[in-house]
Protein backbone atom coordinates (compact mmCIF):
# COMPACT_ATOMS: atom_id res chain seq x y z
CA UNK A 1 0.00 0.00 0.00
CA UNK A 2 1.70 3.37 -1.05
CA UNK A 3 1.82 6.34 1.66
CA UNK A 4 -0.52 8.26 -0.76
CA UNK A 5 -3.13 5.37 -0.31
CA UNK A 6 -2.60 5.42 3.66
CA UNK A 7 -2.86 9.26 3.94
CA UNK A 8 -6.43 8.82 2.21
CA UNK A 9 -7.43 6.25 4.14
CA UNK A 10 -6.63 7.89 7.42
CA UNK A 11 -8.77 11.20 6.53
CA UNK A 12 -11.75 9.17 5.85
CA UNK A 13 -12.07 7.70 9.23
CA UNK A 14 -14.44 8.87 11.39
CA UNK A 15 -13.84 9.81 14.92
CA UNK A 16 -16.09 10.98 17.11
CA UNK A 17 -16.50 14.08 18.53
CA UNK A 18 -17.37 13.66 21.95
CA UNK A 19 -16.26 9.82 23.17
CA UNK A 20 -19.72 7.48 23.88
CA UNK A 21 -21.48 8.11 27.56
CA UNK A 22 -23.26 4.45 28.54
CA UNK A 23 -26.45 4.75 30.37
CA UNK A 24 -26.47 4.26 33.69
CA UNK A 25 -28.49 1.88 35.56
CA UNK A 26 -29.92 3.62 38.27
CA UNK A 27 -28.66 3.00 42.42
CA UNK A 28 -30.71 0.22 44.14
CA UNK A 29 -31.79 -1.52 40.33
CA UNK A 30 -30.01 -4.43 39.10
CA UNK A 31 -29.18 -5.86 35.67
CA UNK A 32 -28.63 -9.55 35.26
CA UNK A 33 -28.89 -9.64 31.83
CA UNK A 34 -26.52 -6.61 30.72
CA UNK A 35 -28.14 -3.51 28.89
CA UNK A 36 -28.68 -2.38 25.70
CA UNK A 37 -30.24 0.33 24.74
CA UNK A 38 -32.83 1.31 21.89
CA UNK A 39 -33.22 5.59 20.81
CA UNK A 40 -35.68 6.81 18.80
CA UNK A 41 -36.15 10.67 17.83
CA UNK A 42 -37.76 12.68 20.64
CA UNK A 43 -40.26 13.32 18.64
CA UNK A 44 -41.61 9.43 19.13
CA UNK A 45 -40.82 9.00 22.40
CA UNK A 46 -44.13 9.92 23.81
CA UNK A 47 -46.29 8.49 21.07
CA UNK A 48 -44.01 5.16 21.88
CA UNK A 49 -44.90 5.23 25.67
CA UNK A 50 -48.50 4.28 25.59
CA UNK A 51 -48.22 1.68 23.10
CA UNK A 52 -46.28 0.03 25.76
CA UNK A 53 -47.56 -2.97 28.52
CA UNK A 54 -44.44 -1.76 30.72
CA UNK A 55 -42.24 0.92 30.85
CA UNK A 56 -38.22 0.50 32.26
CA UNK A 57 -35.55 2.99 32.33
CA UNK A 58 -35.81 5.97 29.75
CA UNK A 59 -33.39 8.63 29.47
CA UNK A 60 -34.17 11.61 27.17
CA UNK A 61 -32.40 14.91 25.74
CA UNK A 62 -33.20 17.58 23.16
CA UNK A 63 -33.06 14.79 20.40
CA UNK A 64 -33.46 11.59 21.09
CA UNK A 65 -35.50 8.85 23.76
CA UNK A 66 -33.34 5.62 24.72
CA UNK A 67 -35.27 2.52 26.86
CA UNK A 68 -32.92 0.19 28.81
CA UNK A 69 -33.38 -3.64 27.02
CA UNK A 70 -32.11 -6.47 28.12
CA UNK A 71 -28.65 -7.29 26.35
CA UNK A 72 -28.80 -8.90 23.04
CA UNK A 73 -32.28 -7.54 22.19
CA UNK A 74 -31.13 -7.38 18.71
CA UNK A 75 -30.99 -11.18 18.35
CA UNK A 76 -33.06 -11.59 14.90
CA UNK A 77 -34.69 -8.12 15.00
CA UNK A 78 -34.14 -5.91 12.79
CA UNK A 79 -34.80 -1.99 14.08
CA UNK A 80 -36.65 0.22 12.20
CA UNK A 81 -34.93 3.34 10.81
CA UNK A 82 -34.59 6.01 12.20
CA UNK A 83 -34.57 4.11 15.65
CA UNK A 84 -30.93 2.81 16.69
CA UNK A 85 -30.34 0.19 18.62
CA UNK A 86 -27.13 1.16 21.20
CA UNK A 87 -25.00 -2.23 22.56
CA UNK A 88 -23.74 -1.57 25.63
CA UNK A 89 -26.11 0.74 26.42
CA UNK A 90 -23.61 3.44 25.07
CA UNK A 91 -24.94 6.70 23.52
CA UNK A 92 -22.41 8.15 20.85
CA UNK A 93 -22.31 11.76 19.97
CA UNK A 94 -24.35 12.91 23.02
CA UNK A 95 -22.65 16.40 24.64
CA UNK A 96 -24.02 15.00 27.91
CA UNK A 97 -25.37 12.35 29.92
CA UNK A 98 -29.18 12.22 28.90
CA UNK A 99 -31.48 12.50 31.47
CA UNK A 100 -33.63 9.65 33.66
CA UNK A 101 -37.22 10.49 32.71
CA UNK A 102 -38.96 7.07 33.64
CA UNK A 103 -38.18 4.70 36.46
CA UNK A 104 -40.05 1.71 36.90
CA UNK A 105 -40.73 0.73 40.57
CA UNK A 106 -39.41 -2.68 40.37
CA UNK A 107 -35.88 -2.98 40.21
CA UNK A 108 -35.40 -4.13 37.08
CA UNK A 109 -34.39 -1.07 34.67
CA UNK A 110 -35.65 -2.98 31.18
CA UNK A 111 -38.87 -2.14 28.73
CA UNK A 112 -39.45 -5.56 27.19
CA UNK A 113 -38.13 -5.41 23.71
CA UNK A 114 -40.82 -6.90 22.00
CA UNK A 115 -43.66 -4.45 22.85
CA UNK A 116 -41.35 -2.21 22.14
CA UNK A 117 -39.61 -2.90 19.16
CA UNK A 118 -43.74 -4.08 17.34
CA UNK A 119 -44.71 0.24 19.14
CA UNK A 120 -41.62 1.63 16.97
CA UNK A 121 -42.72 -0.64 13.99
CA UNK A 122 -46.06 0.35 14.42
CA UNK A 123 -45.28 4.14 14.27
CA UNK A 124 -42.85 4.12 11.85
CA UNK A 125 -45.21 2.20 9.90
CA UNK A 126 -42.55 -1.01 9.26
CA UNK A 127 -43.93 -4.52 8.94
CA UNK A 128 -42.13 -6.62 11.47
CA UNK A 129 -39.10 -8.50 10.02
CA UNK A 130 -40.99 -11.72 11.02
CA UNK A 131 -43.73 -11.07 8.55
CA UNK A 132 -41.77 -10.15 5.73
CA UNK A 133 -42.16 -12.44 3.20
CA UNK A 134 -38.78 -14.85 2.45
CA UNK A 135 -37.14 -13.29 -0.88
CA UNK A 136 -34.75 -15.60 -2.70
Amino acid sequence: MSLDTLVRLQRGRHTPAVPPRRLPVPDGMTAPMGCDAVAVPARFGPLVMPRLPRVGCVYADEAHWWWLVPSDSDYALEWPAPSRYDTGALVPDAPRLPDLIHRPDCTLPYTPPIPLYLAVCRLTDTTPSWSRPITA
